[in-house]
């Protein structure tokens, strides 16, 4: 608490100046029928990809799961609602000082749960004043504004318009204020997409139906684009990004059930045709936003299944089997615009099943010894986290 405290006085400090003058913009040459794009900070590693991880802050910390993984994460996930809440400035703060001690960047995920007109220009711009306060500090950041907005589920979700102009929005002020920062565009993966029966899926008929009806067909459907809709543009975004869990073999889950092998790449790819179903009318993520944007991709979180006590495949076959998949050397060679993998490092309720799901790999000796003995060298930690393009 001390700790934080110190914090948010260096920060009232650094951010009184940067209101009175920000940053001015930064820009590469103006391309053919564009405005000027701002100059690309790019963030990733020279080779390889950054180790990250997302802990439960109310519960761990960077320096605790540090020492049990034996490696510093380079890039840890926070999140906090958008506009900022005193709690959420004192959390984000925490985190700050959190990554500062243990030398990690902060992946800062936003969410307007009050909707996007609620994120303003004012709001943007003191966001902004905080995280040009951080890098002055020495914290990098990445900053993932309104995740998974092609899903059903949250307040932001299925308004492709609103979403896009937004985004753009947050991305201007950010790279004029905190040139140092990222901005990570992140929709959920495509399959089951337009995921009918959520709180805030698009109304047949609607203007925000109709913008993503990307087939002309008349209905949302599976047969469209889940993704285009919602691209902000490249001179919005730094990084792509998108959560790839293993979640099981069959709906409903529930099951421990160790996954298939090529599962991961399948589903990064849009080529998945397994136990889940045929989901191969998925855009492939990794060809359209990253190698054909050139963007570099983080796969913002992932885990695999594993219920305690419920049954079936042991825990270590279930999450080293996906674990094995994930950092395969396949992985670092064909897909080399990888840049960050971020594991999800929770033990929580989820709603989908009904029970607490164990998606940690450092929690328990044997798992974590196993999970150690796989990183591979590619996946970078804090020591090189100095080492950016």
């Amino acid at each position: 608490m001390a700790a934080a405290a110190a914090l948010a006085m260096v920060l009232t400090t650094l951010l009184t100046p940067a209101l009175a003058s920000p940053t001015p913009p930064r820009t590469h040459p103006t391309a053919p029928g564009r405005g000027p794009v701002p100059a690309r900070v790019v963030l990733a590693p020279q080779s390889g990809a950054w180790l990250g991880v997302s802990i439960d802050w109310a519960n761990d910390s960077l320096s605790a799961y540090a020492d049990r993984l034996g490696r510093r994460p380079a890039v840890a996930v926070s999140f906090v609602q958008m506009p900022l809440t005193r709690d959420d400035r004192r959390n984000l703060d925490a985190a700050v000082d959190q990554a500062r001690q243990v030398g990690s960047m902060l992946l800062v995920t936003l969410e307007p749960h009050r909707g996007l007109a609620a994120v303003t220009p004012r709001a943007t711009t003191q966001l902004a004043m905080r995280l040009a306060g951080y890098q002055r500090l020495g914290v990098t950041t990445f900053v993932r504004f309104a995740h998974e907005m092609n899903g059903s589920w949250y307040p932001w979700s299925q308004d492709p318009a609103a979403y896009v102009r937004t985004f753009r929005q947050v991305a201007a002020t950010v790279h004029r204020i905190s040139p140092r920062s990222a901005m990570m565009w992140a929709p959920n993966y495509g399959g089951g997409y337009p995921f009918t029966g959520g709180r805030y899926q698009a109304p047949a008929g609607s203007e925000r139906a109709a913008l993503l009806d990307t087939d002309g067909d008349g209905a949302v459907t599976g047969a469209d684009d889940p993704y285009r809709p919602y691209w902000p543009g490249s001179a919005a975004v730094d990084w792509v990004g998108m959560s790839v869990y293993h979640w099981g073999s069959t709906y409903p889950w529930g099951e421990n059930e160790v996954p298939e092998p090529g599962k991961f790449a399948d589903l990064l790819h849009g080529t998945y045709d397994g136990l889940a179903g045929d989901e191969t009318g998925v855009p492939d993520f990794y060809a359209e936003y990253g190698v054909a944007m050139d963007r570099p991709v983080a796969v913002t979180e992932t885990a695999a299944f594993y219920v305690p006590g419920a049954g079936g495949a042991r825990e270590l076959a279930v999450k080293r089997a996906w674990w094995r998949q994930v950092l395969a050397p396949a992985i670092h060679r064909d897909l080399p615009m990888l840049k960050m993998v971020n594991w999800f490092e929770w033990s929580k309720p989820e709603p989908e099943v009904g029970t607490v799901v164990d998606w940690s790999v450092t929690r328990t000796k044997s798992i974590r010894t196993a999970f150690r003995r796989d990183l591979p060298g590619w996946l970078r930690g804090a020591s090189l986290a100095k080492d950016r393009g």
